[in-house]
């Protein structure tokens, strides 16, 4: 079960315009969270904005976790005014973490964004469980909106950018650049972003013949796959229904079980 908590939040700053970091102390949260789950958080002191939002676990620590989240709506502008020294309500950890095994001879990361943020916790998790840093392309619009790719390289990751513009990296889209780096049969990638970018991303993956594992993003209201406001289609079916909920069924995914093509995925600069 998860646990319900009033987290005390030990840092908060913005990494990026509109985008924020905030780490919050929770040892009980930290032990059981893994990398690719998340959990909703509540972003008001009243009623409104009555629902929690989800997020990402960017790291998870001894003794807390961190979330990074882009400003957004009316509940993420609220989240971003918090201050050190308060609290915030989180339920975590949930849904099904990215998937850790050393039969693969290479991890390649690909984020588009603000989807960046569950891969510094996985990222760290691959060095413990494979025992060497994964690959990351991170791909943004323009310089000014890339996140984490210093923590990434602390890590230990070899990182490269793309950017939609040219003012960072190449001027390249995410799927692009990985289609440059030759994934193969050796090869596992995980990606995280948009979802024109992921559909891409699993076409040039799938076509080289390596397994890919997507993280979803979706509007949640409860977070464990009861309101089923965060479906998505399915290419198989399983009791007669063919929607996967983003929240319980996932947020990681084989690529192989989403149907791409229900989905009207403009791709483009």
């Amino acid at each position: 079960m998860p646990h319900v908590e009033q987290c005390p939040i030990v840092m908060h700053q913005e990494v990026a315009p509109g985008h924020f970091r905030m780490a919050v102390r929770s040892p009980a949260i930290a032990g059981e969270a893994r990398a690719g789950q998340f959990a909703m958080l509540q972003v008001a002191e009243g009623i409104y904005p009555f629902l929690r939002r989800p997020m990402s676990f960017e790291r998870i620590f001894s003794d807390g976790v961190a979330f990074l989240f882009k400003v957004e709506g009316e509940g993420t502008r609220l989240l971003a005014r918090r201050m050190v020294g308060q609290t915030v309500g989180v339920q975590g950890p949930l849904g099904k973490p990215f998937p850790i095994e050393t039969r693969f001879a290479r991890h390649i990361l690909v984020a588009g964004g603000i989807g960046v943020a569950p891969f510094p916790a996985l990222a760290e998790a691959l060095v413990r469980g494979c025992g060497k840093a994964p690959e990351a392309i991170l791909a943004a619009r323009t310089r000014d909106m890339l996140l984490c790719e210093a923590d990434l390289r602390q890590i230990g990751c070899t990182v490269h950018v793309a950017t939609d513009d040219g003012s960072a990296g190449v001027r390249a889209l995410a799927h692009e650049l990985l289609d440059r780096f030759a994934p193969d049969v050796n090869t596992r990638v995980y990606a995280c972003g948009p979802m024109p970018m992921m559909k891409a991303v699993s076409q040039v993956a799938m076509q080289a013949g390596a397994d890919c594992q997507v993280s979803l993003e979706a509007q949640m209201a409860c977070g464990d796959g009861a309101c089923l406001g965060c479906v998505v289609e399915s290419r198989q079916e399983s009791e007669g229904e063919k929607m996967l909920r983003v929240c319980a069924d996932g947020p990681v995914f084989d690529t192989t079980v989403i149907d791409w093509d229900a989905h009207d995925l403009a791709y483009d600069r």
